[in-house]
């Protein structure tokens, strides 16, 4: 009697694992991974709200610059008049459309930080549309999203790891910094949820990389031509080289609409988080020019004790043929 309960139970729970390992199974493929273009925003809380209105501006802003998004038509257009064969053929494409994944031109995904969104992008340019985003909003000063706080572009991603950061930066800065091209440049970088990674050790590797692309790439905190963003988030690297990094306020779209004479008062406490954390962002940029010139006065350094030797060397040739003449 008690065996055909038992064998109910054991199929019921192998349903509710199997279900389980699916549910996981499609939470990863919605996670920020090595190789995905997008948009990293932060908020200050209610993600869900965030990424409503992220879509919504993104979308917005899109359609202006590339057009509407062109969706497959699930009912696919057939009329009576259609021949039998041509609209069998449009059945059976339907179905395989279904069968594969459909893009979409913006994809939320997991970002692996609380307070952190990832925008995943398909066929465009995230730091031109953010840029164009950020644009609007400083011409206009107006206001259109509440919790969204900074838009970074994603334009390349790479692991986490020093080694290979240094690797894939090597080649992704080319455009911007090797010869003939040069800049004005300064590194912002954040660490999230990752601490195999010393922020000065990964400025300096970053700092020399753009140096031997050109010598005459030179660092200003102040206003600086290019900001080189590196946002590391568990074990991915998102990297992105903008301008107007610091006009438009660090790519705040909350600060970026407000007037340049309305300052917050010094003597004001600070309470939100947020700002504590931008605080916190300038003091740590202040650090980094001093690590980057650091790195430049070595190499500078470097080729004056070059030079000296081969000073040095050519008089001690010279003496040595005088001596023997």
């Amino acid at each position: 009697m008690s065996a055909a309960p038992n064998d109910s139970r054991k199929r019921s729970k192998k349903r509710f694992v199997a279900g389980h390992s699916n549910s996981k199974r499609w939470k990863g493929s919605r996670e920020l991974e090595v190789g995905m273009q997008g948009i990293l925003i932060t908020c200050n809380m209610n993600q869900r709200k965030c990424t409503a209105e992220a879509l919504d501006l993104l979308n917005e802003y899109a359609e202006k610059l590339y057009g509407p998004e062109k969706l497959p038509d699930a009912n696919g257009g057939s009329s009576e008049e259609e021949d039998v064969d041509v609209a069998l053929k449009k059945e059976v494409a339907q179905l395989q459309a279904c069968n594969t994944k459909q893009e979409r031109r913006f994809q939320a995904i997991e970002s692996g930080a609380n307070n952190v969104i990832f925008i995943k992008t398909q066929n465009m340019e995230p730091e031109k549309l953010i840029h164009q985003i950020l644009t609007d909003l400083h011409t206009s000063k107006k206001k259109k999203s509440r919790v969204i706080l900074r838009m970074l572009p994603v334009t390349g991603t790479c692991k986490a790891f020093q080694e290979d950061m240094v690797k894939y930066l090597t080649t992704f800065l080319e455009p911007w910094f090797k010869t003939p091209n040069c800049a004005t440049y300064k590194i912002a970088f954040k660490a999230r949820n990752s601490s195999h990674n010393k922020r000065d050790e990964i400025i300096k590797s970053i700092a020399g990389i753009v140096g031997k692309l050109n010598p005459k790439n030179k660092v200003d905190l102040t206003n600086p031509e290019l900001t080189i963003i590196v946002e590391v988030i568990k074990a991915v690297c998102c990297i992105s080289v903008v301008k107007d990094y610091t006009l438009y306020r660090k790519y705040n779209v909350q600060e970026v609409v407000k007037e340049e004479e309305a300052k917050p008062n010094a003597a004001k406490p600070i309470t939100d988080t947020t700002e504590q954390e931008e605080q916190a962002e300038e003091v740590k940029e202040e650090e980094e020019v001093v690590v980057v010139k650091e790195q430049e006065v070595e190499e500078e350094e470097e080729e004056e004790s070059t030079e000296t030797e081969d000073k040095n060397v050519s008089q001690n040739n010279e003496e040595a043929e005088n001596g023997g003449k």
